[in-house]
């Protein structure tokens, strides 16, 4: 749909429900299988374009599947790494916004970002990263996470005319890549079956690297396998 068009179909649509667990916010896999999806968000701007090397490099080393939820910015900053990791199959590339804001209809805030104010607003924070990234990769991304990852219930529906589902998580794994290395590992044993974990692949030198180095064999030792997204949501 055009921008037009999703102005002309929310004029006037109030949301009746925002934050991390909304209407047509996917949490969990629809499944009771031991797998666990692990995302990692690249959130971008002046304190959040660096890329931890060393997380890739423990995925890549264990042959961990993982969905990457990519800001515009970052992929400004760092579009020969997009390229580069969405052209391996362990990665599947996804959407983080354009300007990493809260998907809003109404410009709630969280965290102290301001979200978007109104449908068009909506559109541009989704479509306008799609568009770049399928520029940057070839591919379109098909999955969504807001900046904070908090929603309302008709920016949800905005996402989902754009083709894109969103997806947030039941596993914080890292508090935006603030925790320790023992804590993250903690947080990642915590995840039960369909559980979707994010972590930030943006903060290098942060404890995400080696707490995740630590949970992967002891998951995997639990019988645990991981999966991307797409291997349980259409």
């Amino acid at each position: 749909m055009t921008r037009a068009e999703i102005v002309a179909r929310y004029a006037g649509v109030a949301p009746v429900a925002w934050g991390l667990d909304v209407p047509g916010v996917v949490n969990r896999l629809p499944t009771q299988e031991r797998v666990v999806a692990l995302t990692f968000d690249a959130c971008g701007g002046a304190r959040g374009s660096g890329y931890d090397a060393a997380l890739i490099d423990v995925l890549r080393a264990t042959r961990t599947p993982a969905t990457l939820f990519l800001n515009d910015r970052w992929v400004r900053a760092h579009p020969a790494v997009t390229a580069e990791l969405a052209r391996q199959p362990l990665f599947e590339i996804a959407n983080h916004g354009t300007q990493h804001r809260p998907l809003s209809v109404t410009g709630r805030s969280a965290y102290g970002i301001t979200g978007t104010a109104d449908p068009g607003e909506v559109y541009d924070e989704v479509f306008g990263n799609h568009q770049n990234l399928t520029r940057v990769t070839g591919v379109a991304p098909r999955f969504f996470r807001s900046g904070t990852a908090h929603h309302d219930d008709v920016a949800v529906r905005i996402a989902r005319d754009l083709g894109e589902a969103v997806v947030n998580f039941d596993v914080n794994g890292d508090a935006g890549a603030t925790f320790a290395p023992q804590d993250v590992a903690a947080a990642l044993e915590s995840a039960a079956p369909g559980s979707i974990v994010l972590c930030h692949m943006n903060q290098p030198g942060s404890g995400t690297a080696r707490g995740v180095a630590t949970a992967l064999p002891r998951l995997a030792r639990a019988g645990f396998r991981f999966v991307h997204v797409s291997d349980y949501l259409s």
